[in-house]
């Protein structure tokens, strides 16, 4: 299994939470990470998988969400570094939630 990245970037965090859900029904993938800029008006979903399954979601989500996509892409096979900056943006989401489950 090749570990594969997707990206989603969509205005709203509405529609954000609308193309997340698609792309996890559509196929096996989990949310890697995922980040608001300009308050909340462009929001990018981070998701892993294998490369076929990150695909599927990635196109699944482009036809069907409530709103276009702004951009998206499919990285197979990561650059380590690729890796590591999707882990940084997952270790502060993570961090506030650990923080407020005390």
């Amino acid at each position: 299994m090749s570990k594969s990245l997707g990206f989603i970037e969509i205005t709203g965090v509405v529609a954000a939470m609308d193309a997340l859900d698609i792309m996890c029904k559509a196929a096996d993938v989990e949310l890697a990470s995922w980040e608001r800029k300009l308050g909340g008006r462009l929001v990018t979903i981070i998701i892993q998988g294998d490369v076929a399954a990150v695909t599927e979601a990635v196109d699944a989500a482009v036809a069907h969400a409530i709103k276009k996509p702004v951009s998206h892409a499919v990285i197979a096979n990561p650059h380590e570094e690729i890796v590591r900056l999707v882990e940084l943006s997952a270790s502060r989401w993570k961090k506030v939630k650990n923080n407020n489950q005390e």
